[in-house]
């Protein structure tokens, strides 16, 4: 390139910069909503004490027993009383005395109920003379990497990589395609491929301050790990970046309108909100979506993440999340390229 183009693709880029941090949305979504969001997360998800579970007795020697568990909040109660108490949430789990023993009621669809019904169960066998044969122990461990912070700060990563790589670029295009800016732009001296260019590195300049940011926070207020060298962590962050950019340019090659646009985004994204394990683990869907699910490029780029930042995996050790982003960058941009409308 000549220092003309030189000059051309900088100034492109610089305005492309200041025209995403000018904007107070795109600085709420690229840096406070993430923020705000594993703060929520992370004080509902924090470790704390075992819940006490609240549980009715049909009897007060079963009441009495039953209360002697420090895991169990027990209330007497008869069975009508009980039912109801069932049917609105008041308990989760009701023990109903028998001549001949004892009686659980409750919802094994709902976890809490299991518990309590374990916890119940263990403290009335204990109470008639049980005796374990197996001596047991138990030791509490809470380290850094097994939190559900921990597990979901990859997940927001990507899933705001992904955002803001897709919003910003697709709707920028549009916007200057619907004000004619394109048809100006096609009309000059500059090369075509330096406009599309300057969408890439004004958000990989983003990308530095975007990632920083939201890794320091996370490190510094829930001490989140990070096991894996931290170049690969950024080359992973640049990669992803480049894959979601790519989509976006690809979703705004054709579209007119901000309406039609948005309608694209959606469609492209929501899925992978669902599927992709940002909040909980993506191998919960289906064995038969399984395969779909993994060749998400979200799947691979928060599986990467994890790897790295959690068990301290390289990248060589990730070449198959590695490969399927590397394809998923690869196929729209060169998709976008040749359907690109600038009119």
């Amino acid at each position: 390139m000549n220092k003309l183009q030189l000059s051309s693709l900088y100034e492109l880029t610089l305005t492309r910069f200041l025209l995403i941090v000018r904007e107070p949305e795109a600085i709420f979504w690229i840096f406070i909503f993430p923020i705000l969001l594993a703060v929520g997360l992370g004080i509902a998800f924090r470790n704390r004490p075992p819940d006490v579970l609240p549980v009715g007795a049909t009897t007060a020697q079963l009441a009495q027993v039953l209360a002697a568990d420090k895991g169990l909040k027990v209330e007497a109660m008869d069975e009508a009383e009980g039912t109801r108490a069932l049917a609105t949430g008041s308990i989760v789990l009701l023990a109903v005395g028998r001549a001949d023993g004892v009686v659980y009621w409750y919802d094994d669809t709902n976890p809490d109920a299991r518990a309590a019904r374990l916890v119940a169960d263990r403290a009335l066998q204990i109470a008639a003379g049980r005796r374990d044969p197996l001596q047991a122990e138990n030791q509490i461990v809470h380290d850094t990497g097994s939190r559900y912070i921990d597990f979901v700060v990859p997940g927001l990563l990507g899933m705001n990589l992904m955002g803001s790589a897709m919003w910003g670029l697709g709707f920028a295009i549009v916007e200057a395609r619907q004000k004619k800016l394109l048809k100006r732009m096609v009309a000059s001296p500059m090369p075509r491929w330096q406009y599309l260019a300057a969408f890439l590195l004004s958000r990989l300049a983003m990308l530095v301050i975007e990632v920083v940011v939201f890794l320091v926070f996370a490190r510094l207020v829930f001490g989140v790990p990070f096991r894996g060298p931290l170049w690969e962590l950024g080359l992973l962050c640049v990669l992803t970046s480049l894959v979601f950019s790519a989509l976006g340019l690809l979703v705004a090659s054709r579209a007119k309108t901000m309406e039609a646009v948005s309608g694209l985004m959606n469609l492209v994204m929501l899925p992978m909100w669902i599927l992709s394990g940002v909040f909980f683990s993506a191998t919960r869907f289906p064995a038969v979506i399984q395969p779909v699910v993994q060749a998400l490029p979200l799947t691979a780029a928060i599986d990467a993440m994890r790897g790295n930042m959690l068990q301290g995996m390289r990248l060589d050790q990730m070449m198959a999340p590695v490969g399927i982003l590397v394809a998923w960058f690869v196929a729209p941009f060169a998709v976008s390229l040749r359907i690109f409308r600038w009119r």
